[in-house]
């Protein structure tokens, strides 16, 4: 067994327990070896909870960017709609996905700065890419009177809020809030201003 069997039992167990939850004899028994074994990949469990965290980023940034990949021919509204969606069930389905949003919300508080350090970047890339894909429909678009930078940073923020409700919540009340954030969200960004119309 070797670094990636150790990672892959890592994130389930951390995904399921959190950090402080998670242990390093329950993480060598799934994998079937013993503790001392862990530490010929890993300095410990910090650095292991740490290595665990780069990859779900990684690895869900790669499903994230193939989800608006495979839907640039869509409809603007039904590909960030429909993101919206995808999100929810890959947490539901994906552990790495789980993990990774509750990491990002609950960092464990001896690696707090260490996790931002991870976290960030990767809301700065979404934004990024997010704005690029907004920009790209400015013209077809019925958002056109406003800068897509800030069309973007609106939909993190609706992202945001109801992803903080499926983690505290479950699913029936991020349905809820997410069948009566999204119309409104839709008809702000898309009403022309009367001074424009």
């Amino acid at each position: 067994m070797g670094m990636e069997d150790i990672r892959k039992a890592a994130l389930c167990q951390f995904a399921a327990n959190g950090y402080e939850g998670a242990s390093l004899s329950s993480i060598a028994a799934e994998v079937g070896i013993r503790k001392p074994s862990i530490y010929a990949h890993f300095q410990g469990k910090d650095d292991l909870f740490l290595q665990v965290v780069k990859y779900a980023f990684h690895e869900q940034t790669l499903r994230i960017f193939k989800y608006f990949s495979d839907r640039k021919d869509e409809p603007l509204e039904h590909t960030l709609h429909g993101f919206l969606i995808w999100m929810g069930r890959e947490y539901e389905n994906n552990s790495t996905a789980k993990f990774m949003l509750r990491v990002s919300f609950f960092p464990p508080v001896p690696l707090y700065n260490e996790v931002l350090d991870i976290v960030n970047p990767f809301l700065e890339s979404m934004e990024q890419k997010l704005t690029r894909i907004l920009r790209k429909a400015c013209d077809t678009a019925p958002f056109g009177h406003m800068e897509p930078v800030d069309v973007a940073l609106s939909y993190m923020t609706l992202l945001d809020g109801i992803m903080v409700e499926l983690l505290y919540s479950g699913s029936t009340n991020y349905h809820r809030r997410l069948n009566t954030a999204w119309p409104i969200f839709w008809r702000g960004i898309t009403l022309i201003p009367p001074h424009e119309a």
